[in-house]
């Protein structure tokens, strides 16, 4: 992935469908994004998850996308799959709702975004906003009215001035999630919000 990313470039935000999955697993490589995780830690339970190895990881994201089931969007430069972005009823994520800290704070229905992972040449150039903005985008599409975020809030007292470090902001940056219209509507922990975006009804 070597593309020159100066001056203005177009970044394409599609599913993650059957069709797309040599992208995926090119996109998540070895290690499968963050450690093995291959983006099944929120949607396993604790235990099933630590049991489990990368590969049978691996197979589960797989067969959602042969069972066209979409578990998140794949963004693109010319072609070239270079972020993640794992999106869904927050129903599908097992490990979510039995969260402590990121516990429903009502019963009102939403969608989840849970992770982000952008390519190493990528980051720092503004692809996790275009990713946000095309989860909004396809959640809306698909019928919901409320989208909601666990982004780590760089502004707050313990953070202030200090800089992301290894997968510590794969769950997004509170600054990027206000620039897209949400609202924070609790705090999870010191450093952790819980942020929601209200579709607008269409007249």
């Amino acid at each position: 992935m070597s593309l020159n990313l100066q001056g203005n470039f177009e970044v394409k935000v599609f599913p993650a469908t059957a069709e797309r999955w040599k992208d995926l697993e090119a996109l998540f490589g070895p290690n499968g994004a963050y450690s093995g995780c291959w983006c099944m830690y929120w949607r396993l339970k604790r235990a099933d998850f630590s049991k489990m190895k990368a590969e049978s990881r691996k197979a589960l994201l797989k067969n959602m996308t042969s069972n066209n089931e979409v578990p998140g969007l794949l963004a693109y430069i010319d072609d070239q799959p270079i972020g993640w972005c794992s999106i869904g009823p927050r129903e599908d994520y097992a490990s979510l709702e039995k969260s402590r800290t990121l516990k429903r704070i009502d019963a009102t229905p939403v969608w989840s975004i849970v992770c982000f992972f952008v390519a190493k040449p990528f980051r720092n150039k503004g692809i996790l906003s275009r990713l946000l903005h095309g989860a909004v985008n396809y959640a809306e599409q698909q019928g919901a009215r409320v989208i909601e975020g666990y982004p780590i809030d760089m502004q707050t007292h313990k953070l202030a001035g200090q800089t992301l470090k290894g997968c510590s902001g794969y769950m997004g940056i509170a600054s990027i999630f206000r620039a897209a219209g949400f609202v924070k509507v609790a705090e999870a922990n010191e450093t952790q919000l819980i942020m929601r975006f209200t579709v607008k009804n269409k007249k």
